[in-house]
């Protein structure tokens, strides 16, 4: 038996339902991302043979990448610096040839 709907036209199957913005994709990642971590961890336990030996190797993963991110993060200060620097020297070298060609063309006009 076919209703009509206010507005809706047709038999229920064929119409098509209208999508609702939900965090249904935000769910998903985080579902997927906590998925991988168990699968990752179960493989880790079969080949140490030891879920403790496995949470220890993530750890040791997690603390080298956190001390790495940490090294990184205080260099790009000093990055930072140096890039600055070696702009301003490449801003006063550009200076300098636009003042000397626009002083050599002044000289060639005057002849």
């Amino acid at each position: 038996m076919v209703r009509a709907v206010d507005g809706a036209e047709g038999p229920l199957w064929t119409r098509r339902k209208k999508k609702k913005a939900s965090a249904a994709p935000l769910i998903n990642v985080l579902v997927t991302l906590l998925a991988l971590i168990g699968v990752l961890t179960l493989v880790l336990s079969i080949k140490e043979r030891s879920v403790e030996a496995a949470g220890r190797m993530v750890d040791g993963w997690i603390a080298t990448g956190w001390t790495e991110a940490r090294k990184l993060a205080g260099r790009a200060p000093e990055a930072a610096d140096v890039a600055a620097d070696k702009a301003g020297q490449a801003a006063t070298k550009t200076g300098d040839a636009l003042e000397t060609g626009a002083a050599t063309a002044r000289d060639e006009l005057k002849q």
